[in-house]
């Protein structure tokens, strides 16, 4: 299941994933997709290394951008992805 994290002003939105064990490690998905004319731009990033895959229409420049972002919020969206998303955290 991915939870809504957040739409930028460009209308990027940004989803999570629950928590999971990987190998022993707390991993988590993050989904960021922005519409586009005929479509969408698409890439999926694996915290907590921050590998990306199925990056589509992004260039490398915009995936560093939002790399940095991912990654000044990660804190945020492992609590979050702990918890079962925005929606669980606020009704605690």
């Amino acid at each position: 299941m991915l939870y809504p994290f957040m739409t930028l002003p460009d209308e990027t939105e940004i989803v999570h994933s629950e928590s999971m064990l990987i190998d022993g490690t707390e991993c988590v998905k993050v989904c960021v997709e922005k519409p586009i004319d005929g479509g969408f731009k698409s890439a999926t990033c694996w915290l907590p290394d921050y590998r990306w895959e199925k990056v589509q229409g992004y260039t490398a420049k915009e995936i560093d951008q939002l790399q940095e972002l991912i990654q000044s919020l990660a804190a945020t969206i492992y609590e979050l992805a702990r918890e079962g998303g925005f929606e669980y955290a606020s009704a605690v």
